[in-house]
């Protein structure tokens, strides 16, 4: 066991003060023979004043804020170790491609990927997952783990706007490192989520290369489409010198040691589909550990305080006539 804030035991001494104070009676007399004893009464006072002082103690133990020991708790389910990479550009609150409005406002592409892989986060709840988001430089989000709140903020976080750059390199590198320190179970995989492409440099490439070997991840690319942009999947109308930024980096994704889909969403309808077909791909077997908190014993002090409170308010209506 041990206690959140240590410094309030400081004031375990006021616990003796009830025993301290003489009770004040409503009646003086000039001369205490005229009182009879009275033991029932001073039993009384003795158990009103040992009360408060329990009382004290209980209010002075829960501001310490006593935790048992927390432990970790091998559990096993069907999931992934997964991280999101997510393009944070500016483009980013744009509507999709191809959503006709038809006279209301269009849901932007930022807004329905929260929406999105928020409900596949929580389909999921025996996943590891991390996240990254990226603009002209990796933004870390999350490591990978099993705290739905944090990932949550996470991907709140890497839902929102920033630069209009694209450096989709520094986010691959940055979630390829997140399954460095984790044991492998399982699938793994990384998730890209972007409206762009950017152009990799001969050192990014290698860069990328080098990090996959021996990490046998899975790699699915979800393209949310610009207006008039073009399709990766008409690459054969182009020779290598000429190569679309998309199209180039589509090859380069292919050309790994790594399993390799692709996907291009036009509109919310679309990214739901891809992200349900990423889920259908991505469940094995998985070990994780969990974090099992520590008993809260401040709550069981406050219940206890509160009833010593109670019970002397009632022994205060108490009157011997």
């Amino acid at each position: 066991m041990h206690c959140l804030h240590p410094w309030f035991l400081l004031l375990l001494p006021v616990a003796v003060v009830p025993f301290l104070l003489k009770s004040r009676h409503a009646q003086t007399y000039s001369w205490l023979e005229m009182v009879p004893a009275d033991a029932f009464s001073d039993r009384i006072n003795l158990l009103v004043k040992a009360a408060t002082s329990l009382l004290l103690l209980c209010l002075v133990l829960a501001l310490a804020g006593p935790q048992g020991d927390s432990h970790q708790e091998q559990k096993i389910g069907k999931g992934a170790q997964s991280v999101f990479v997510i393009d944070r550009s500016v483009s980013m609150d744009h509507p999709f491609a191809g959503q006709a409005t038809g006279g209301h406002a269009a849901e932007i592409k930022s807004a329905a990927a929260r929406r999105l892989i928020t409900a596949f986060i929580d389909s999921r709840p025996d996943d590891m997952m991390g996240v990254v988001g990226f603009t002209n430089s990796a933004l870390y989000g999350m490591k990978i783990t099993t705290n739905r709140e944090g990932i949550h903020a996470a991907i709140q976080a890497a839902t929102g706007p920033a630069l209009n750059q694209t450096n989709i390199g520094a986010g691959i590198t940055n979630a390829v490192t997140l399954f460095e320190n984790i044991a492998s179970t399982g699938s793994r995989a990384i998730v890209l989520l972007s409206d762009g492409a950017g152009k990799l440099s001969p050192r990014v490439k290698y860069q990328i290369r080098k990090q996959l070997v021996g990490k046998k991840l899975n790699l699915y690319w979800i393209v949310l489409r610009e207006p008039d942009d073009i399709s990766i999947f008409t690459q054969n109308t182009y020779d290598d010198d000429h190569l679309p930024e998309a199209i180039a980096l589509d090859r380069f994704f292919q050309s790994l040691n790594v399993k390799y889909k692709a996907f291009e969403a036009d509109n919310a309808t679309a990214l739901e589909s891809a992200l349900r077909e990423i889920d259908a791909k991505e469940k094995n077997v998985i070990q994780y550990e969990v974090i099992i908190p520590g008993h809260d014993y401040a709550k069981d002090l406050m219940i206890i305080a509160f009833i010593l409170g109670l019970g002397l308010v009632l022994i205060k209506q108490i009157k011997v006539y």
